[in-house]
């Protein structure tokens, strides 16, 4: 184990110990192996309106190189919040890089949950359930820091909406299904050669009622354009943030060009951390191969 290595075990296992202390009944252990910890907030008073639970992942390179992997769950938690309070927890990592930021999470989120009680909101309608949530908001926030490429956006509609005619549809394979704790993944491959056409195979999968449904469905396409001599290429996450850009990176690596790669999953409620990654881009490599 390098000594950073080592470095950061211990500073994870200081603040556990400082969070602990600190939250008391509230701060709970949910798997001690896989670093998954729950912390339970509310607006302080003696009898709070608003509760939050964040759940967090800790990494191996957190706090020195890796964020955490976050769930905010509430009932009450859905669109512009969830929004604003995903924001909030990012700008405080991105001001605090290389350092424990658990603790500042949490104060912020209590924050806003003050804020809310004194504020005119009318109190969380108790009687949603939690299965109102969406099924699963992202799963687990990754916070990574992609400039995005505009001008390849941009060159994708103006190409597609330049190509009038209807190009025919590629033939489509589909890869074995892995599951891991209840979470299903599968990959879809199609050779393309226009941005036309990864719109067609994309709309071909979408009529699939069983991909339509899927949690999330990840993709990156490589197209070669022979007479400028350079690539043509773009992901999309689909919610499972940061996984397209791992998906284009490893078809980067591999050498891949004019295809189109979509993983879907089928998130079965239990989080996976990490693990995920290293499950799309297992099966996108498997269909790659074969």
């Amino acid at each position: 184990m390098a000594a950073s290595d080592t470095h950061r075990a211990q500073q994870q296992i200081d603040e556990i110990e400082a969070l602990s202390s600190i939250y008391g009944d509230d701060w709970c252990v949910v798997d001690e192996d896989e670093k998954i910890y729950c912390i339970k907030i509310s607006d302080c008073l003696d009898q709070p309106k608003w509760t939050l639970c964040l759940q967090v992942i800790l990494p191996p390179g957190y706090p020195t190189a890796e964020p955490p992997i976050y769930q905010l769950n509430a009932p009450w938690l859905r669109g512009q919040d969830y929004t604003e309070l995903a924001n909030s927890l990012e700008e405080i990592y991105v001001q605090n890089l290389g350092e424990s930021i658990l603790y500042l999470w949490v104060e912020k989120i209590r924050e806003v949950l003050v804020e809310k009680a004194q504020s005119s909101d009318p109190e969380p309608d108790i009687r949603k359930t939690t299965e109102e949530v969406d099924e699963d908001d992202g799963d687990d926030f990754l916070l990574d820091y992609q400039p995005i490429q505009e001008d390849q956006i941009k060159m994708l509609n103006y190409m597609t909406s330049e190509s009038q005619e209807d190009e025919e549809l590629p033939p489509i394979h589909h890869g074995n299904p892995v599951t891991d704790r209840r979470s299903t993944f599968q990959a879809h491959l199609a050779p393309v050669v226009t941005t036309r056409q990864v719109k067609r195979v994309l709309e071909k999968l979408y009529e699939n009622k069983k991909i339509a449904s899927a949690t999330h469905n990840i993709y990156a396409y490589r197209i070669y354009c022979e007479d400028k001599q350079t690539f043509l290429q773009d992901c999309e996450d689909d919610g499972e943030t940061a996984a397209g850009g791992r998906l284009l990176h490893l078809m980067q690596i591999l050498d891949v060009h004019n295809v189109l790669v979509v993983v879907s999953r089928w998130y079965g409620g239990i989080l996976l951390g990490p693990d995920r990654f290293k499950h799309i881009n297992n099966c996108a490599r498997n269909v790659l191969v074969e």
